[in-house]
């Protein structure tokens, strides 16, 4: 069996979006799921892109991904990857391929001077906190993840300075 791991390539949103999907339904979040194949293409690929994906293929056949992004630490002066998505199939669980997603990332970083890899997990989420634990990650029990969406997001936009 062989692992392979590699950066998207165009044509290949409609991929990561049945990624996104799939890691959704898993969540119990497909409701929030709004992203087109073209929204992810645009991102991806587009004139300014942003986003970054790896994929983990298992004998030729794409089983996992990782989305992600650089971030900023005004603390480090340094650049970090903020991983936003982190996925592996369940009949492809427990081969090492989310561990290699994340070394993939971690050497990433390494590679280029960065100073941290970080990302959020669903306090419900058992299997995957003893698994990131197990890696060395650290969980930010003193920091509270906050979001502005939709009419309340419309409202601020709106708010006089």
């Amino acid at each position: 069996m062989q692992l392979n791991i590699r950066r998207v390539r165009p044509g290949e949103a409609g991929l990561v979006l049945a990624f996104i999907r799939e890691l959704a339904e898993y969540e119990k979040l497909s409701h929030e799921v709004e992203a087109t194949e073209a929204d992810i293409a645009d991102a991806l690929f587009g004139e300014r892109p942003q986003l970054h994906c790896a994929l983990a293929e298992w004998n030729g056949e794409p089983v996992g991904f990782a989305v992600w992004f650089a971030n900023f630490s005004t603390f480090s002066g340094r650049h970090g990857i903020y991983l936003e998505d982190l996925y592996v199939r369940p009949s492809h669980r427990g081969r090492g391929l989310g561990k290699a997603l994340l070394v993939h990332l971690a050497r990433e970083c390494v590679e280029n001077g960065w100073s941290r890899l970080q990302w959020a997990v669903l306090d419900w989420n058992a299997p995957s906190i003893a698994f990131y634990k197990s890696l060395g990650a650290i969980m930010l029990e003193d920091w509270t993840l906050c979001r502005v969406t939709g009419p309340a997001l419309t409202r601020l936009a709106g708010s006089a300075t």
